[in-house]
């Protein structure tokens, strides 16, 4: 389990300095996949950079299994960890660069091969790490966090350039990990993937905390309460619902009505009693992308000109 208490980080002093995180407070759990989420600058990386002892907190705590990294005996047997796929020695092949790995936290080399076996490179074993694209790269990234066999896992950006098929592999790769009872952290800004991947998310914005929750609980919480309305006599209905101050939108193909505001029992009521014939009367839920933006709006730092 990974635990954050008061965690907070400020860069310099005085008027210039930037709060990047900022009285961080969650448990990342283990036996689920926890996702990351937060715009860019939101603070991120600086948390996960805090949690392997790379950055010193400004005050508060990031624990693994209830130690400090600095404080774990064999660190990459407790946590692996994958922050930059291109942090390798250009000019190391695939199976040197875990190999040396391997050697410096008395692991067989053995494991380099289980673990090249699982990410998919053995063919590409004798490449050199710096001709590797990025997504071989970030194959090699995850087969260096799991060379300790850890019970806690750290991902920042595990898909960037892989294709479908290896976007695919890495969730069932850290779904397959959080069933085996490990701690599974992972950052993406494919919400979309993060939606099919995680069970949890932990929600950051300018450094702090926005949700801590399941990802079903987090949508819920910031469902608008639509409902969608097929009707043949869709114009009278929509007249109806007006007249009773009831908020309505007409799709873009004039075939059904969005309707805000209103129990999906008071919508079927009321066409029932004006002898309304109803085709479709269902409630929409927002998707993970939609309740991600909605919650985030004034947590973004960087905008482009036309948001």
């Amino acid at each position: 389990m990974i635990e954050l208490a008061g965690l907070t980080k400020v860069f310099g002093s005085g008027p210039g300095s930037n709060r990047a995180v900022d009285d961080l407070t969650c448990s990342i759990e283990p036996g689920v996949v926890t996702g990351f989420l937060g715009p860019n600058g939101a603070g991120k990386t600086t948390t996960m950079r805090m949690i392997l002892g790379l950055d010193h907190p400004t005050s508060g705590t990031a624990t693994i299994d209830g130690k400090t990294y600095r404080q774990l005996t064999e660190p990459l047997r407790t946590v692996g960890a994958l922050l930059d796929a291109k942090q390798v020695h250009p000019n190391r092949s695939a199976r040197d660069h875990l190999r040396w790995i391997a050697a410096t936290n008395r692991i067989a080399i053995t494991r380099v091969d289980e673990v090249l076996d699982i990410v998919g490179l053995t063919s590409a074993e004798d490449k050199k790490a710096g001709t590797l694209s990025l997504g071989m790269s970030q194959r090699l990234g995850i087969a260096a966090a799991l060379l300790g066999d850890p019970r806690v896992l750290l991902f920042d950006e595990p898909v960037n350039g892989l294709d479908p098929e290896g976007i695919r592999w890495v969730r069932t790769l850290m779904r397959a990990l959080a069933a085996e009872g490990r701690t599974v952290f992972v950052s993406s800004h494919l919400l979309a993937e993060m939606a099919n991947t995680a069970d949890r998310l932990v929600v950051i914005g300018r450094g702090k905390l926005i949700a801590s929750t399941t990802v079903a609980d987090f949508v819920a919480g910031t469902d608008a309460g639509v409902v969608r309305v097929r009707s043949p006599q869709l114009e009278t209905l929509g007249g109806l619902l007006s007249g009773a101050g009831i908020d309505t939108t007409a799709e873009p193909d004039g075939s059904a009505l969005s309707v805000r505001g209103a129990a999906i029992e008071v919508i079927g009521e009321l066409a029932a009693r004006n002898g309304i014939t109803l085709h479709e009367l269902s409630s929409q839920r927002a998707s993970l992308e939609e309740a991600y933006l909605k919650l985030t709006d004034d947590a973004v730092e960087y905008r482009t000109a036309n948001q």
